[in-house]
């Protein structure tokens, strides 16, 4: 945000200032078994205490609850809301930081919306509210869904990929996947899951080559490309899929704690995974060490169908069967809600989108949001980005900073050019089908980015 036509006593020489929002999970655990929560500095709490989440508890529940999965709120229907709200905020702190200086309103006031992965969805869903508040808007890698041929949910391709995936990659060559690392441990997983997936009825061969070959095949019908395959492998690895899609059903449908659809729960887990206390160095370290979607920081994932011989597969089958529900049931109204329409008219807005992205590939995302917004006269433009994947953070993985770059530098230049329009000193950026360089064994150099100038 940035002061539009007037230095200031605020802004001498037109500064910026950030206003955040997330995506509605955080990392305010509450712990069911010790009644113990976060407090607002970061600290546990007893309840009782101004804690930054309480949720719910149902007599006799137990383990661990948090936002994303126990609010009984389905924030990314609001995502939209939420950056506007956070904008105003600004202004309003803008105002209280500088009272002898002119008010800091949306009319006087630069608002560009920028952000990535969820994130670049909440400033897509903000583009299309109503109203002049907003100057333009950059979206790296968005989560968003456009009810538009081509178009898919996030819960869709993460359910569809979390059963498939893990057989689909042994149809892949071995040395063109940079992870897992341990491939040998992985490969009997993912042979077991090939048969288990014969067995239900969901892939055809006899044997687990030919398992795979359909399994990969479907993926590939579906829209999934190769370089999309080959870096959702990460996410394979990392148990990310079903941790995704466990913790946005809970959303969509509003569950309480104990009320989870597929009968899902979290915990700290004994080594068999099953259900056990966490110890007070545990607790005190959620607030600063969790994601926000278990499993991570000593909080697992307890699944109540957990059995062998797959013995993730049948919640996953339930959590893929979810989107059979009727329209009116509250998961399906749920996921309904977090729909994306068209950004309104006049609005500049560029996305970014790596076309290696194995998370939320742009196939389903940006490239029919895209279009859809142009054949509908709105005024967007697209980045595509080679061997550009979704996690820049997972580029300190050495086979990962070897093969992708990181997508971070193209959002940033594309806010930068926005931004010299609006100040009058350029045009809005064009399309792009950037060729990025992977730097290899090499030193990272800056030609190897290729960013449009």
């Amino acid at each position: 945000m940035a002061p539009t036509d007037r230095p200031t006593a605020a802004s001498p020489t037109r500064g910026c200032a950030v206003a955040y929002t997330d995506k509605g999970a955080g990392t305010d655990y509450y712990d069911i078994d010790s009644h113990t929560g976060v407090r607002l500095d970061g600290t546990r709490g007893e309840l009782g205490e101004t804690l930054a989440f309480v949720p719910e508890v149902p007599a006799g529940a137990s383990g661990v609850a948090f936002k994303h999965a126990h609010s009984g709120d389905n924030p990314e229907a609001d995502w939209g809301r939420h950056v506007k709200q956070a904008a105003a905020f600004a202004l309003s702190a803008l105002n209280q930081a500088y009272p002898q200086a002119p008010s800091f309103t949306f009319a006087n006031t630069r608002v560009i919306a920028v952000g990535i992965s969820n994130g670049g969805g909440a400033v897509l869903r903000a583009a299309e509210l109503e109203g002049d508040w907003l100057d333009a808007v950059v979206a790296g890698e968005p989560n968003v869904y456009l009810p538009t041929p081509g178009g898919a949910t996030l819960y869709a391709l993460t359910t569809d990929a979390a059963m498939l995936m893990p057989c689909a990659l042994l149809d892949l060559p071995a040395d063109s996947l940079p992870q897992p690392p341990l491939r040998a441990q992985a490969e009997p997983l993912w042979t077991a899951r090939c048969a288990a997936l014969k067995a239900a009825g969901l892939v055809q061969g006899a044997d687990a080559k030919a398992q795979a070959a359909d399994a990969h095949a479907q993926l590939r019908s579906r829209g999934w490309t190769t370089p999309a395959l080959t870096a959702g492998a990460l996410s394979v690895g990392f148990d990310l899929w079903r941790a995704v899609a466990v913790t946005y059903a809970s959303a969509y449908a509003r569950s309480g704690v104990g009320e989870h659809a597929c009968g899902y729960g979290f915990s700290a887990q004994n080594p068999d995974f099953s259900a056990r206390e966490a110890t007070a160095i545990e607790r005190a370290a959620w607030w600063s060490d969790g994601s926000g979607i278990p499993p991570g920081a000593g909080v697992g994932i307890v699944d109540a169908k957990l059995a062998p011989p797959d013995y993730t597969l049948p919640g996953l089958q339930c959590l893929r069967g979810l989107l059979q529900q009727p329209a009116d049931s509250a998961f399906q109204r749920g996921l309904a809600a977090t729909a994306a329409s068209l950004p309104r008219e006049g609005l500049p807005v560029v996305v970014v989108h790596g076309l290696d992205d194995g998370l939320v590939p742009p196939a389903f995302t940006s490239a029919p949001y895209v279009a859809a917004a142009r054949a509908a006269g709105r005024q967007v433009s697209y980045w595509q980005v080679r061997n550009a994947q979704h996690f820049d953070g997972f580029l300190a993985l050495p086979a990962y900073g070897a093969r992708y770059v990181p997508l971070l530098p193209y959002v940033y230049a594309a806010l930068d050019r926005v931004e010299a329009h609006l100040d009058g000193k350029g045009s809005l950026p064009g399309d792009a089908m950037i060729e990025a360089v992977p730097r290899g064994a090499g030193t990272v150099e800056a030609g190897q980015f290729a960013i449009p100038r």
